[in-house]
């Protein structure tokens, strides 16, 4: 009996592990089943942007381009203006990151740490932007950008994307710096640091994850934005990719191949910025679950 009972313990790990093996199976099949369907459409994206329209409309729109067009992605980025479009689009979408940036750390440390009368209440008409509809400010806007004379210029574009990332900027922010342990600034203090340097060198590396969250989402919000670019800018050297996209269909009817070009050209700043940050973007995120 005793010899049957050690047979039956010495048994059980192995169906555990079995059952492990079996689970972490079915998990990574399915993971890898979503990965597919979320990577396909650039895919599809990448092998559309060499075809021509004999070939998409013969039924070849999924499968592979029967002759590799690289054409498409020079006529684009030449007949079809893209390369100004790109340019602009990289000059508005930089300077609106840097500018909110400074704006948004400098305004949630203020918040967090200084001690003044009116920080709560300015913390809170500041979050009252989130709530603001960005096609409510289409007409104001344009308004007093016009009596200032900043229409098709970049100014009339990088100021209202630093303004509506500065809500869910400094709201994020506040929450970062208010965890900072202060016995840290306090002690660069006694050392003889003024507050400048201790800001710049001690306490924004603290908050890196943060800071490329927020920009992050700044990036994606000016680099995609449609609504604005197309009504405060009409002139065809200062338009952004978007809209210059946009007006690829006009231009060249119905030649489908180029815009897949440029659309293709329009995803990859974004693909490489995710890349390049996506490891501050998931400390902030775990760092953000740990808080809640």
């Amino acid at each position: 009996m005793v010899i049957h009972m050690e047979a039956d313990l010495k048994r059980e790990p192995s169906v555990g592990k079995k059952k492990i093996k079996v689970s972490s199976v079915v998990m990574y099949l399915l993971l890898g089943i979503f990965a597919v369907i979320q990577i396909y459409p650039l895919i599809w994206l990448f092998l559309f942007s060499f075809k021509d329209n004999n070939e998409i409309f013969s039924g070849n729109a999924m499968g592979l381009p029967l002759v590799w067009r690289a054409s498409n992605y020079s006529d684009v980025l030449t007949n079809g203006n893209v390369a100004v479009y790109l340019l602009n689009s990289v000059i508005v979408t930089g300077i609106t990151i840097v500018l909110s940036t400074i704006l948004i750390t400098t305004s949630a440390y203020a918040i967090a740490r200084m001690h003044w009368k009116l920080s709560h209440a300015f913390l809170n008409f500041i979050l009252l932007g989130m709530m603001v509809p960005l096609h409510a400010t289409l007409l104001p806007l344009f308004i007093v950008l016009k009596n200032l004379g900043l229409l098709n210029s970049y100014l009339s574009l990088i100021l209202p994307y630093t303004a509506f990332a500065l809500p869910m900027g400094i709201f994020i922010m506040v929450g970062f710096f208010r965890d900072v342990p202060k016995e840290m600034e306090e002690s660069a203090c006694l050392d003889g640091c003024g507050i400048y340097r201790m800001f710049y060198s001690i306490v924004l590396p603290l908050v890196r994850p943060a800071i490329a969250t927020v920009a992050i989402f700044t990036f994606l919000s000016s680099w995609n934005e449609l609504m604005f670019a197309n009504t405060f800018v009409s002139n065809d050297n200062l338009k952004t990719l978007t809209v210059g996209i946009m007006s690829l269909s006009g231009q060249q009817g119905t030649h489908w191949g180029p815009i897949g070009a440029g659309l293709v050209i329009a995803t990859v700043p974004t693909l490489i910025i995710y890349f390049l940050f996506s490891d501050q973007l998931q400390k902030s995120v775990i760092a953000g679950a740990i808080k809640g």
